[in-house]
């Protein structure tokens, strides 16, 4: 049975564990309860007009004494990349020269560690700082030097990554860094020119802070990642070719290449794993050393193929060691596979051939034999009444995308990555 509110008085005495109830004597039989018709009051009515502001959770320490409770967790942090090049070419240098290589990076945070690459051969690396970069090899900040296992320098045999020890060197996403070293040896370097305010000058000038000098050299060399220590979050690797790498024409910036474009929209690291001409013969040899070596990586874009194209037996190739890439990739990131863009001719296999294998394999991806994250990048490439042509302006010689192209693909793969990944 239920009691009228006034009838429930308890007094709650701590120090004695006792409970004291009002009017708990020898005359409390006279208390009889209303009949049910009278006992009209419900939650609702008693319910205040405001609402009720709650107090802070207490908790009772070891000291028997109340205290508010502890502060939420801090942010998780870590490293992941802001920056990568998957670096297959090879530069050698006799003497020592010095490299100023203008990078951006797409990672907010207060330290950062720089991993080298070596290219076919031994390197050794004299002297490294990292700064903010200005225009025409200037630098805008101090330069800072780096360190590698509390040595200034290293020598490494060919194909061997080598990283930093963490500097404290605060970053925004997207800043653009002047990474400048010595070396000299076989340095590892990008398949095309795509890092325009790039330089090299022969000598030991790793700690000029004014313009480089020397020569232009906008290929990506030596500098294989750049990590930023922040908050943990969502990191992609795109895994491609020449259309993924940013070929436009003999000079290119890495900047306007769909990866980068689309981390710029999403403000998440999008890194470039591409490499002009590859298949995936050559993605599957090189996937420990270009992609897997990678930390904190949560999701993978393929959009590879087209230069697997062509052969009799190509097709089932292809899908064989696409689902052997998959395979590979399945412990270290979330996969997103795309169709293959039009091709309007072929440089070496038999194009009828081409054309009617670029059209199974993207009937094939997109009937969910790669997996349910399928980003169809030839869909919005496409002539509308021919699968096998471009869009009007959006290619530079019916294979490779032009810059316009690039951002038709960005806004694609953003998109989907808004809709499906939560971004």
């Amino acid at each position: 049975m239920g009691m009228k509110p006034g009838w429930r008085r308890v007094v709650v005495c701590a120090s004695s564990a006792l409970l004291a109830c009002a009017g708990g004597g020898a005359d409390s039989t006279g208390w009889d309860l209303p009949p049910d018709e009278d006992r009209t009051t419900t939650l609702d009515q008693r319910a205040p007009e405001s609402p009720l502001e709650v107090a802070p959770v207490l908790v009772l320490n070891d000291g028997r004494q109340v205290q508010a409770a502890p502060p939420s967790a801090p942010v998780a942090t870590s490293f992941q990349p802001g920056f990568h090049q998957a670096l297959r070419a090879s530069h050698s240098v006799g003497g020592t020269t010095t490299f100023r290589l203008r990078v951006p990076v797409a990672r907010e945070g207060g330290r950062l560690r720089v991993t080298f690459r070596s290219g076919d051969g031994g390197m050794t690396l004299v002297r490294a700082t990292v700064a903010q970069a200005g225009v025409n090899g200037e630098l805008v900040s101090t330069p800072v030097p780096l360190t590698f296992d509390g040595a200034e320098g290293f020598t490494v045999a060919a194909r061997t990554r080598k990283t930093s020890d963490a500097v404290a060197f605060p970053v925004a996403f997207r800043d653009e860094l002047a990474i400048t070293f010595e070396a000299r040896g076989a340095l590892a370097a990008s398949t095309i020119s795509a890092f325009p305010g790039s330089f090299a000058r022969a000598g030991n000038h790793a700690l000029v802070t004014d313009a480089l000098g020397g020569t232009v050299f906008d290929r990506a060399v030596g500098v294989a990642t750049v990590d930023v220590e922040g908050p943990t979050g969502r990191a992609f690797v795109a895994l491609g070719d020449s259309i993924t790498e940013g070929y436009v024409d003999t000079k290119n910036d890495t900047r306007d290449a769909w990866p980068a474009r689309v981390e710029a929209a999403l403000g998440v690291p999008v890194v470039n794993a591409g490499v002009s001409g590859q298949g995936f013969y050559d993605a599957l040899a090189q996937l420990d050393g270009e992609v897997l070596a990678l930390q904190g990586i949560t999701d993978c874009i393929v959009l590879l193929g087209t230069n697997d194209l062509g052969d009799k037996d190509s097709l089932s190739v292809i899908q064989g060691r696409m689902n052997t890439l998959l395979s590979r990739l399945a412990p270290f990131c979330r996969t997103w596979v795309s169709t293959l863009l039009p091709k309007e001719k072929s440089n070496y296999a038999p194009y009828e051939a081409v054309k009617a294998q670029r059209l199974e394999f993207n009937t094939w991806v997109r009937g969910g034999a790669t997996g349910p994250d399928i980003i169809d990048l030839e869909a919005v490439t496409r002539q509308p009444g021919d699968v096998h042509l471009f869009l009007d302006g959006l290619e530079v010689d019916g294979i490779h995308p032009s810059v316009e192209g690039h951002r038709v693909m960005a806004d694609e793969v953003i998109r989907v990555l808004r809709e499906e990944a939560g971004l």
